[in-house]
């Protein structure tokens, strides 16, 4: 038997959670085999893994909904208890990916993100473009955390270009931690969340997860690694070669970012957009691209992604 524990935010969003009078709760205890209880602000499931794992990520799925959307409606939960508990909730068009913790797993939720997990698994080099808010960076994590636990790998990098600062770090107050913790702390958030605390220290200590910015990239040759560029949309063309260039034998490159938002000087062309013209006949190479219909943050971030695509839209 084993236990796990999901903190819950508020009374109110218990009550959202296992619905009113404890319509859901009552929905999963059907379905699924697990004690579940709550007291002190928190949900408590216990029984054998199967079905804590089953019960723990169906809450999981009615916090994201409750936090997307306001609510979940009775009809939602009897979808996500169905997605979950009769296979994945891409309808088995991919598995869970494994980086359990707590009695968690992380599932892509939509069919663009479970193409992109699938993508990873089959190919060294994978190109994903998509608006904020689907998951680009998060499960390309995960699926490292996942080879490196399964050791299909020995490493992880986690790039990102320090575009903000031109680079030049240098001329930043601090240390070199310092110089580049604001550049790297999405990467970070992922990471943590899937790892606890000391073994993330633990792993950056012994050179086993590796975060840097994409500067220093510039010279190396990774072998048995899992390497990871986010925001790649902010490099240029040479960065873009200089970095898919690093990869070596044994090796897995993903590369994630938004072409729609580009932050570099005028008249400079996107490395990322660049890539993804020159490499598109190069076998080995998996380009997917996520939509709107693939956020799964809060849904204001869906409305306010349509909103800034409309806007250009009626000016032309």
């Amino acid at each position: 038997m084993i236990e796990a524990t999901i903190p819950v935010g508020s009374p109110d969003e218990l009550v959202m959670l296992l619905g009113t009078s404890d319509q859901h709760l009552r929905r999963i205890r059907d379905s699924v085999p697990a004690k579940i209880s709550a007291r002190d602000g928190k949900i408590h499931v216990s029984g054998d893994e199967q079905a804590v794992l089953q019960a723990t990520e169906i809450i999981e799925q009615f916090k994201n909904t409750v936090n997307r959307e306001g609510q979940l409606s009775a009809d939602q939960a009897s979808m996500i208890i169905k997605q979950v508990t009769g296979g994945p909730a891409t309808n088995g068009r991919t598995t869970p990916v494994d980086v359990k913790q707590a009695g968690r797993i992380i599932r892509p939720r939509t069919p663009g993100q479970a193409a992109y997990v699938e993508a990873i698994r089959t190919h060294d080099l994978v190109f994903c473009n998509g608006p904020a808010g689907t998951g680009k960076t998060y499960l390309a994590v995960a699926t490292a955390v996942e080879s490196l636990k399964q050791k299909q790998i020995g490493k992880i990098v986690l790039v990102r270009p320090a575009v903000e600062a031109g680079e030049n770090l240098g001329f930043l107050p601090g240390d070199m931690q310092a110089k580049i913790n604001p550049y790297l702390r999405p990467l970070l958030d992922a990471l943590r969340e899937m790892m606890d605390y000391e073994q993330v220290k633990r792993y950056m200590t012994d050179d086993v997860i590796e975060v840097v910015p994409l500067a220093y990239m510039r010279g190396r040759t990774l072998n048995n690694a899992f390497i990871i560029m986010d925001e790649a949309q902010n490099t240029t063309v040479p960065q873009m070669k200089m970095f898919l260039t690093r990869m070596g034998l044994q090796s897995k490159v993903v590369v994630s970012g938004d072409t729609s938002q580009v932050d570099l000087p005028p008249h400079t062309k996107s490395g990322l957009i660049d890539a993804l013209h020159r490499l598109k006949h190069i076998d080995g190479f998996a380009n997917v691209l996520l939509a709107r219909e693939d956020i799964v943050r809060h849904r204001l971030v869906m409305e306010i992604v349509d909103a800034y695509e409309e806007g250009p839209k009626k000016k032309r």
